[in-house]
């Protein structure tokens, strides 16, 4: 039997907690990967996508970043080893204080933007995240770029990890994502997302820019909450997997 995670960065736009956005992408994903003060989000938003995860019956991670609102963590920094796991670690507890307001638990961290990105090829920077979930809790699971380095760290430092691939993003050949500062980095349409995600699942491998299969062995897909139509292009995927006869679970399952 095949299973997959769908796994969505929520808690980041508070019009879509308000317009209903967040809750259509819900009814799609398997998991809720939630904004934790870092680049976005507030004890409301926490509250508010904790709240609408439970009621979807979505199982919720936590998100940090770099402490860079102003660039919604998506630009590159270069902090010490220690600020950094300062940073996961107080992200966390901030989200893991609401969760347990609200009966819910907290079962992996994902993290955001530039801090993911960098640590894909930094081994002091994913162990400096690691560290920052160590000091909060171990039994969680830490998702990191399928085939990357950082999954490796993440075992070593005692955690299971998961490796992510992703439907709404194109993959260089050398089998990063493709930088956001292209147009092109998104995949916008359903169809082609839907495609995408059937393509990992089925034959482990995805389409790079420059037409090369690359092997990718994922035990999450993401689906970014802020690209453009991401309820549709959630509900396309869900959908398109389980015609396909893929199990959609949470990782914690």
């Amino acid at each position: 039997m095949r299973t997959i995670d769908i796994n969505c960065d929520m808690g980041e736009l508070p019009e879509a907690i308000a317009d209903g956005t967040q809750e259509a992408l819900l009814a799609h994903v398997t998991s809720a990967s939630i904004a934790c003060g870092g680049h976005a989000g507030d004890a409301s938003t926490m509250r508010a996508t904790i709240e609408q995860a439970l009621r979807w019956r979505v199982a919720i991670g936590a998100h940090p970043s770099y402490p860079d609102r102003e660039n919604f963590g998506r630009t590159e920094m270069s902090l010490p080893a220690d600020a950094v796991a300062g940073a996961v670690f107080e992200q966390i507890v901030t989200l893991d204080a609401i969760a347990k307001e609200c009966g819910a638990h907290i079962g992996h961290v994902k993290p955001h933007g530039a801090l993911y990105n960098q640590a894909v090829h930094n081994a002091a920077l994913a162990a400096a995240i690691a560290r920052g979930v160590a000091g909060w809790r171990r039994d969680v699971t830490l998702i990191g770029m399928a085939g990357s380095e950082m999954l490796d760290v993440f075992r070593e430092a005692g955690f299971r990890a998961a490796g992510e691939a992703f439907a709404d993003r194109r993959y260089e050949p050398d089998g990063t994502l493709r930088s956001r500062k292209f147009e092109d980095s998104l995949i916008r349409d359903p169809a082609s997302a839907a495609r995408q995600a059937l393509d990992i699942v089925e034959r482990g491998a995805v389409t790079a820019m420059d037409g090369a299969r690359l092997a990718i062995n994922a035990e999450t897909i993401c689906i970014h909450g802020d690209t453009p139509g991401a309820a549709k292009i959630a509900a396309a995927v869900a959908a398109a997997l389980r015609a396909a006869g893929v199990v959609l679970r949470p990782l914690s399952a």
